[in-house]
């Protein structure tokens, strides 16, 4: 942890901001992006897939008031990606309580679930267009001091235009499989330009610091942020009436839940049924109105499970709190598909026996870590999981992973102690 994989230290200050042809050519379309942006944002806001209300900020329009004093610029480009940050941004406030934050994202529901977690001090925008109008418009009101990129997302010109104010910029908690590299390599040397930008460069794993590396970025291993994160919350209330309502019955869940992982829950439940009739299998889905079942009970509609449903739709964005509170045990969805895999961690946090599926790309070092320290369940198929549910919650799994989630949370503060070094003195607004 924190050994530095490339030729020079990550954190030394980058030169002059290069810009190379590729990079060049890609500013001079930017001024383009303006002129196409509106259409195509009223056209998302139609299909639903962008904020009714808040669209315009991709236009830098209707920003939020900017706070007083220094202020933390985060992006994080997802719903996965935003809730990370809940374990950074508190040890950050910790150690300087007068800073503020901002934390920008591109997805309709990332904004919805960050904003009924999101830590104190903490404000949330969407992200503009990299057009310059734009990007001129949100910087000139927001004026961060630090502006730190989350996991994946680098939108060029705002990378050029942070370096050209002499604002200090990093990349965390990058993640980049073989896949996604060989994508970046195509455009190799924008992406030497971008990186030759950042203060610092941190990576989920030795793939990825490596990866960073043959891009140009001097990068080291800091390990996710989602293991810092604090447990998710929910009403308590509707907490305590949902655990009234089921009484003693055995109760599971798949969540983020995608077809293939309801199918074969659905199947492996079957199987549960037989010796433990009285079992209710939960189904959160990843994106509950692509679910268009009807014929179970819904959370949406205001229904609870009655005694005689053996499965329950907890159809609702950011109630993943509440599910895994109620929860045995948690099949994690995603690893049975390209989906690849989401985070284990919000289930450890709870004390949820976690069991996952073959397909963990996107969180390999996560599940292996939990695998092999016996925090976690591997299952390849519906008898398997039958199988592990009859058995692991009353094993010491959850335990395991409590000691597990602890450890790797340390990695945090140490980063959060590197990004604050990066901060400029303080100065008057």
């Amino acid at each position: 942890f924190g050994k530095p994989l490339c030729k020079r230290h990550s954190m030394t200050s980058p030169a002059k901001m290069r810009r190379g042809l590729v990079l060049r050519a890609y500013l001079a379309v930017s001024y383009l992006f303006v002129l196409i942006a509106p259409l195509i944002l009223r056209k998302r806001v139609r299909r639903g897939k962008e904020h009714p209300t808040r669209w315009r900020e991709k236009q830098s329009q209707s920003l939020a008031l900017r706070p007083k004093g220094r202020l933390v610029w985060l992006h994080a480009v997802g719903l996965g990606e935003a809730m990370s940050l809940r374990g950074l941004i508190p040890r950050m406030a910790a150690a300087q309580p007068e800073l503020s934050f901002l934390v920008t994202s591109t997805t309709v529901a990332s904004a919805q679930v960050f904003a009924r977690h999101a830590p104190p001090q903490t404000l949330h925008q969407f992200l503009p267009i990299d057009a310059p109008a734009y990007r001129r418009r949100f910087l000139d009101h927001f004026q961060p001091d630090l502006c730190v990129w989350v996991e994946q997302d680098l939108w060029p010109g705002f990378v050029s235009d942070i370096a050209v104010k002499g604002i200090p910029q990093a990349v965390v908690a990058a993640r980049m499989n073989d896949r996604s590299f060989r994508s970046h390599q195509k455009a190799g040397k924008l992406y030497g330009d971008l990186y030759h930008a950042m203060h610092l460069v941190t990576a989920q794993d030795a793939r990825t610091a490596a990866h960073l590396c043959a891009l140009g970025a001097d990068a080291i291993v800091t390990g996710s942020l989602k293991p810092a994160a604090p447990v998710l919350d929910c009403d308590p209330h509707q907490l305590a009436a949902l655990k009234y309502h089921l009484s003693d019955r055995f109760v599971w869940a798949v969540a983020p839940a995608h077809p293939k992982d309801i199918a074969l829950a659905r199947a492996a439940h079957e199987v549960l049924l037989r010796t433990n009739p009285g079992a209710l299998l939960i189904i959160a889905p990843r994106f509950p109105d692509a679910l268009a079942e009807t014929s179970l009970p819904r959370r949406s509609a205001g229904q609870l499970p009655a005694p005689s449903d053996t499965v329950w739709l907890c159809d609702t964005l950011g109630d993943l709190g509440l599910v895994y509170r109620v929860c045995q045990a948690v099949l994690i969805g995603g690893t049975f598909s390209d989906i690849e895999g989401h985070n284990p961690w919000e289930a450890a946090a709870l004390n949820t026996v976690i069991l996952h599926g073959p397909r963990t790309l996107h969180f390999a070092d996560d599940f292996a870590l939990l695998d092999a320290s016996q925090a976690a369940v591997p299952v390849n198929n519906a008898q398997a999981i039958a199988d592990t549910l009859m058995t692991a919650p009353q094993s010491g799994f959850a335990r395991a992973a409590q000691s597990v989630l602890e450890q790797a949370s340390q990695r945090t503060d140490l980063l959060a102690a590197d990004l604050l070094g990066l901060l400029k003195p303080p100065h008057d607004r």
